[in-house]
């Protein structure tokens, strides 16, 4: 580290670090000038080992993720890591040229937290990292040591651990925090605008599905049937309401 970073990191502690994952210098040498202009560290990786092996020896506070590498596909990289504790939390954001619908549902799916298609604008990726690092961040939006328990579920919103039927589920950030979300606000209807604006805020950039997304991997948690859901219902042509009557 430069004496300038370091005494930079001094004045306002540690810069964010974000890991760029695209096999296209161009791509990399571009976001790595916008970010580090707005106060951002950044690591790189051209494929999918070497990012596997860079997450292995630091975890970023944020992936930056193409999903066409070499080596391994984004997707399987995504996957991976949404399978470990120590990054089943990591915010990723996907920065990919594949933007039909089904990609974007699949990425999400997988457990994106958000996708930008290419071409893309730099200002746009910068807001989204930052509106990502502010909903991960602990200290800001989740009060230390809160729990929400009720019957089958219980929820640690300091550590971010959920538990169901006494067994862990790892849940990714924005599933936790829309879950989270739901269970301070029960039996009220919200739309999908709604739950944009109060769990993504309005400072990001997606689409409605992407809550119809969550909702659908948030059911396949605490749901005995998530193809019958007793607990995050559907009103039809509205939105989701939290039934909390269902956990026991």
């Amino acid at each position: 580290m430069s004496q300038t970073a370091a005494s930079a990191e001094e004045r306002h502690g540690p810069r964010p670090r974000v890991l760029v994952v695209d096999d296209e210098a161009d791509i990399r040498e571009l976001v790595r000038y916008n970010l580090e202009r707005e106060g951002f560290a950044v690591e790189e990786a051209g494929d999918g080992p070497q990012a596997l092996e860079k997450l292995r020896r630091r975890t970023p506070d944020l992936l930056l993720l193409d999903l066409m590498l070499p080596g391994m596909p984004g997707l399987e990289i995504c996957r991976q890591i949404r399978s470990v504790g120590e990054t089943a939390h990591l915010p990723i954001l996907i920065l990919t040229a594949k933007g039909t619908e089904v990609d974007k549902v699949l990425g999400l799916e997988i457990g994106a937290d958000d996708y930008v298609v290419k071409p893309f604008s730099p200002r746009e990726v910068v807001a989204r990292i930052r509106a990502l690092l502010r909903r991960a961040n602990p200290q800001s939006s989740l009060e230390p040591g809160g729990i929400y328990e009720r019957g089958r579920l219980r929820m640690d919103f300091g550590t971010y651990q959920v538990f169901v039927d006494a067994q862990k589920h790892e849940l990714a950030l924005r599933e936790f925090e829309l879950l989270k979300f739901f269970a301070q606000h029960p039996m009220r209807v919200y739309t999908r605008e709604q739950l944009l604006d109060m769990v993504w805020g309005r400072d990001t950039f997606v689409e409605p599905r992407t809550v119809d997304v969550h909702v659908r991997r948030l059911r396949q948690h605490i749901e005995r049937d998530d193809a019958n859901p007793e607990i995050i219902l559907t009103v039809r042509s509205v939105g989701y309401r939290f039934n909390p009557e269902a956990l026991g």
